[in-house]
């Protein structure tokens, strides 16, 4: 891509925008309501059971803990202390088969996310992570979802305010053209290009064949590169009930995103052929102001409805007894989880896998 395409794609693709530059002229409305509740941290009694309200940091294993286990992957948590053999003897007591999928326990933005295809792999992963991290049988089910659910304390029913498929960052071989030269002439790709280029550094001069996907990330997340496309159509009262009762589960789940794999739309409808990879609480985006479509003043729009849902829940919570984190709690477990992001990171564009 020419410099001046980047720039004109750059301008005209505000989603790609780094996120200072999209969320500066809103984070007033934010500092008005970190004043309004006196913390700030103001959105930690949004999720009482998730720690620091599921804004950043939490892990894997304290929210699996709050579903209905039929509802997730089944999991081992392991440590980086773990021998290898010690592993292996738990792989195979859970009778798992590969391939297995493997990520951070407390993650962020698809960072160390693996499909494991052999113990080869799965030593190599073991070998170089440096952080706990969990071995998830692999959901083969063809179609992910998002899915943006909020609900008032004390409400039976809630909202679903934003429902996305999501798409693998990939690239679709000519026969002709090398992995590199396929790279750099996506769109898509290239305010991501160092990542890829460093992640598939073994394979770029291999010629992809015609017709051939090749996928470039594994994860799925919009920050690793996944497409988004709306399903608000598809949005129903059956749709509804079903994150109704994941979220009186435990009567703790208020608001965030659940990222889901299942069947089908309708499948997931009727309670079946699903299963939740991640819940993200406070801090999850809502995904469909990039999937819908929509303008940058729109996008705020949407933006500052859910920041003042999170709000008004954060603010209920409160009033029944759920404290606000303290300014020095809060500031040293955000350090603390920075600068865990930070490792992953930096391991995620070392391992070659």
């Amino acid at each position: 891509m020419t410099m001046w395409k980047k720039t004109r794609y750059y301008i005209t693709h505000w989603e790609t925008w780094h996120w200072l530059a999209k969320y500066i002229p809103i984070m007033p409305v934010w500092v008005w309501y970190c004043l309004k509740s006196r913390s700030l941290w103001f959105f930690t009694p949004s999720n009482p059971s998730l720690s620091f309200g599921g804004f950043l940091g939490e892990t894997k294993q304290e929210m699996y803990k709050q579903l209905p286990e039929s509802t997730y992957p089944k999991s081992i948590y392991v440590s980086p202390a773990t021998d290898f053999h010690s592993l292996i003897k738990d792989f195979n007591a859970a009778n798992f088969k590969y391939p297995v999928a493997v990520k951070p326990d407390a993650g962020m933005m698809g960072f160390m996310f693996r499909r494991i295809e052999s113990e080869e792999q799965l030593r190599a992963y073991h070998a170089v992570m440096k952080v706990d991290f969990i071995l998830q049988e692999f959901i083969n089910l063809p179609l992910e979802v998002s899915v943006f659910y909020y609900r008032y304390p004390g409400e039976q029913s809630g909202v679903i305010t934003g429902f996305l498929k999501k798409e693998f960052l990939q690239v679709i071989g000519d026969g002709s053209s090398t992995l590199g030269e396929l790279i750099k002439s996506y769109d898509r790709v290239s305010f991501r290009m160092n990542e890829m280029i460093a992640k598939h550094k073994h394979r770029l001069t291999d010629i992809i064949p015609l017709g051939e996907v090749f996928c470039l990330s594994p994860a799925l997340n919009l920050s690793r590169g996944g497409k988004l496309i709306s399903l608000a159509s598809q949005k129903d009262e059956k749709l509804l009930r079903i994150f109704d009762d994941l979220s009186h589960y435990t009567k703790s789940f208020y608001y965030g995103r659940y990222d889901i794999k299942c069947s089908s739309i309708e499948e997931l409808k009727q309670g079946k052929n699903f299963s939740i990879l991640e819940y993200n609480g406070s801090g999850a985006e809502p995904h469909h102001v990039y999937g819908d479509g929509n303008t940058l003043l729109k996008a705020y729009n949407i933006l500052l409805q859910h920041w003042k849902v999170l709000y008004r829940i954060s603010k209920i919570n409160n009033r029944q007894g759920i404290p606000y984190w303290s300014f020095s709690r809060g500031l040293a477990y955000s350090m603390a989880a920075k600068k865990h992001f930070k490792l992953l990171s930096r391991m995620d564009t070392e391992l070659e896998l």
